[in-house]
């Protein structure tokens, strides 16, 4: 796995910090996603309807029945995150539990989206008061981890909704603590069995704990 240059760049922008080191994903984990976008969906003409854990092929068009092709859901998806600040919100208990640990652990904000969309995004967690550094990423998230961990050996714990990111992150710090958790569980029965290694937890008030005992905090 190749690192992206843009995370590596805003990487080494980061104050060194030598605290055990949370990283976070942001849709589905820190920001509701799944949710929301039906309804922003709804406003633009189309559908959402799960038939498997994936937009494309489940998003159609209103009326028509057309099921949208990649680009179109591409585009929507571009156009969601643009103004994210109208419809997206923070998932329970997120807050507090950062707010909990913030002073005992670093913590790393990690989304997978386009490099284009960070300033938007900055601003919009800013103004919720989730004033966390913000990396965003266009390539897996296993080197980024690693990056963000550095050689200094610190606990680590990675969080994240989709396995493929978790088990990308578990290629790149073999020790890592990775915790799935889905801000809404209702697509769980469209996941593969999930490797051993996950610790899986249903919400952020379960998550808490077993976080800070995986920092050691």
């Amino acid at each position: 796995m190749s690192d992206d240059p843009e995370t590596a760049r805003q990487i080494a922008e980061l104050a060194s910090d030598h605290r055990p080191l949370l990283v976070l994903d942001v849709d589905d984990v820190i920001l509701e996603f799944i949710r929301p976008f039906p309804r922003f969906l709804e406003q633009r003409g189309y559908d959402l309807t799960f038939a498997s854990f994936r937009l494309t092929g489940n998003v159609s068009e209103r009326g028509t029945g057309r099921v949208a092709e990649q680009h179109e859901v591409h585009t929507l998806l571009d156009d969601f995150f643009a103004g994210q600040a109208e419809w997206q919100y923070v998932a329970e208990g997120a807050a507090e539990t950062l707010k909990s640990l913030e002073d005992r652990a670093e913590i790393v904000l990690l989304t997978a989206m386009p490099h284009k969309h960070r300033s938007a995004r900055r601003a919009h967690l800013d103004q919720l008061g989730l004033r966390y550094p913000l990396l965003t990423t266009e390539m897996a998230k296993g080197p980024a981890v690693a990056k963000l961990r550095g050689d200094k050996g610190r606990p680590i714990a990675f969080v994240d909704d989709q396995p493929n990111n978790l088990i990308s992150a578990r290629g790149s710090v073999a020790d890592a603590h990775l915790f799935h958790l889905m801000a809404d569980n209702s697509l769980r029965a469209f996941l593969p069995p999930l490797p051993d290694d996950l610790i899986v937890v249903q919400d952020w008030h379960e998550a808490a704990p077993k976080i800070a005992q995986a920092l050691g905090v």
